[in-house]
């Protein structure tokens, strides 16, 4: 640490323009932007500049996820000049990947910060932050996440200070000026809104029956999206009341609830915190994290800790899939070979759920999905494509939600399993999953009997 009096003068040493910082990157090097929007914008132009200028090559970008499209990928179509890897996935990092740029790299989310310190540490960190303050210490913002793995190992530290970046409370949020090597000035870029789609009458009925299971005194992991946005509302507009949140992903249905007087958070892991590792939605959920205490911030390590989540009475944790079998095993990372998404903390939460005390966890998805042929498809089907990711094991699904109702798996054998998946999907194909269940051996008359 440098002496306040000291600080001034390390400050103007470590300052350097976009172009200055960019030069500290090496050929060779594998270099993070860390999470979603603690991408950098000046140093990633100048970065970019240095790779139209054939000044440096066999780059790789690693991130957990892109919420807007780097210049570097922009500048270049050469897989020697940069390429690309992330523990996620987003619609850029798809359309990157089917372009042949970036290679997803499986993880489990809360050990991300652990393999990027260890296994696969990143030679330059370069992150916005918000403006030093007075005490020599840049925060991170609302994408905390898994960056401290990277700045563990990192060998050259570079931040790009935004000054509407919120200012966010909670544990190791900050960066000293000590630990980092290199500091730019940035040109302050809005920071990327997540706006969801509108919800529909399935998400609708989906809501009402996950609602319905959820009690007062519940702490409440949602995703991001129409249905997560749907069971926000109707819990502000239910009876429900002293809830909390510990969630991977904060959204703007917390803002609603706590708004609404629901979110009291009395019974959360850290009592009285909104608690998140990183946060996405619209301006109105950033001014609402900036410098508010009740929101805590924490690495994903903690937040997505099954020990951690397990600890909490109630927990109720909400996801979706992309399909399931009628095992029950559920797919939410890839359709057939085309990936899709990434594990996240699908399973972290719905075993940390599972082992709450009145916990539940909720797999929820639409029961059918239209084409492009305009053909309609089961989302619950008697096996996985082939390709097909399993995110969650049959073992750990607690329940699954269509708009056809709730199928409660845990403790059930393979035929009851089946026949309460078969009871919540379309009817139209309820009696073609009956006939392929018998062909798989799962749907007897003597396994019925033997129940």
């Amino acid at each position: 640490m440098y002496r306040l009096s000291e600080l001034e003068a390390k400050y103007q040493e470590k300052k350097m323009t976009p172009q200055q910082a960019a030069a500290l990157v090496k050929s060779g090097d594998r270099i993070s932007y860390g999470f979603g929007y603690t991408a950098p914008h000046a140093v990633d132009e100048a970065l970019a500049e240095r790779l139209k200028n054939g000044e440096v090559d066999h780059l790789e970008l690693v991130n957990t996820l892109s919420m807007h499209e780097p210049a570097v990928s922009l500048e270049t179509e050469s897989n020697d000049q940069i390429r690309f890897t992330c523990g996620h996935f987003s619609g850029l990092d798809r359309k990157r990947s089917k372009d042949g740029r970036c290679w997803f790299t499986p993880i489990f989310f809360r050990e991300s910060p652990k393999y990027w310190e260890q296994e696969a540490p990143a030679d330059v960190l370069i992150i916005q932050t918000t403006p030093m303050d007075k005490w020599g210490n840049f925060n991170i913002g609302p994408a905390l996440t898994d960056v401290r793995g990277y700045l563990k190992s990192a060998k050259t530290v570079i931040v790009e200070t935004n000054e509407k970046l919120p200012f966010v409370h909670g544990m190791q949020t900050d960066l000293n000026l000590c630990d980092v090597d290199a500091v730019v000035e940035g040109n302050n870029p809005d920071i990327p809104e997540i706006k969801s789609r509108p919800a529909d009458e399935d998400h609708r009925k989906i809501a009402e029956t996950v609602v319905d299971l959820i009690e007062s005194g519940s702490t409440l992991q949602l995703g991001i999206g129409a249905l997560p946005n749907m069971i926000g509302q109707m819990l502000c507009e239910s009876d429900r009341t002293d809830l909390g949140a510990h969630t991977e992903m904060l959204t703007d249905a917390y803002v609603d609830l706590y708004e609404a007087g629901k979110l009291t958070s009395s019974h959360s892991s850290i009592p009285g915190k909104i608690v998140y590792a990183f946060a996405g939605g619209t301006r109105r959920l950033y001014d609402f994290l900036d410098n508010n205490m009740k929101c805590f911030a924490a690495p994903v390590s903690y937040v997505n800790n099954v020990q951690v989540i397990s600890s909490i009475d109630k927990m109720i944790s909400v996801n979706g899939a992309i399909d399931l079998d009628l095992f029950g095993q559920v797919n939410a990372e890839s359709a057939g070979f085309q990936h899709i998404s990434g594990t996240g903390g699908q399973l972290d939460f719905v075993q940390g759920a599972y082992g709450s005390n009145g916990g539940k966890s909720f797999i929820c998805l639409h029961s059918t999905r239209k084409k492009k042929d305009g053909s309609v498809e089961s989302l619950i089907k008697p096996a996985l494509p082939l390709g097909s990711i399993i995110t969650t094991p049959r073992a750990a699904v607690h329940y699954v939600v269509t708009e056809y109702g709730a199928a409660m798996l845990k403790g059930q054998s393979t035929w009851k399993r089946a026949e309460a998946l078969i009871n919540i999907a379309h009817p139209d194909f309820r009696d073609e999953l009956i006939k392929d269940a018998e062909k798989m051996g799962i749907w007897t008359n003597t396994s019925k009997l033997s129940i």
